[in-house]
């Protein structure tokens, strides 16, 4: 089974920050599993790939504090394919979730 894990500390408001992982996530063309305020789940959709290779995204995120260091989020991405390569589908998954994550926090702190 593969797994990517990353720790992100975001600058996202308590407000947005499920609505802006959310959008990163449907921007990855990911579809939303499940969602409460401090976890979110998401997976690949069929077609593209074989079952084993369909990546699910979990996104953990304790959020933020009262001296507004921003949320933390803990991201993992698995799948059951064996990472035989070191560049396979759920790394490359995990990239694109990381990139997605990361532009939709650095629009947040332009705005």
């Amino acid at each position: 089974m593969a797994r990517y894990t990353n720790f992100l500390v975001t600058g996202f408001s308590q407000d947005n920050i499920n609505r802006a992982l959310i959008g990163a996530l449907e921007a990855c063309d990911l579809y939303l599993i499940y969602q409460d305020p401090i976890c979110i789940v998401a997976k690949e959709k069929p077609g593209q790939v074989s079952f084993a290779q369909l990546a699910t995204v979990e996104l953990l995120i304790s959020q933020p504090k009262a001296d507004n260091s921003g949320a933390k989020i803990d991201l993992v991405v698995k799948n059951e394919e064996l990472p035989l390569r070191t560049q396979n589908h759920c790394r490359e998954i995990f990239i694109r979730v990381n990139e997605a994550i990361t532009e939709a926090n650095a629009q947040s702190i332009a705005s």
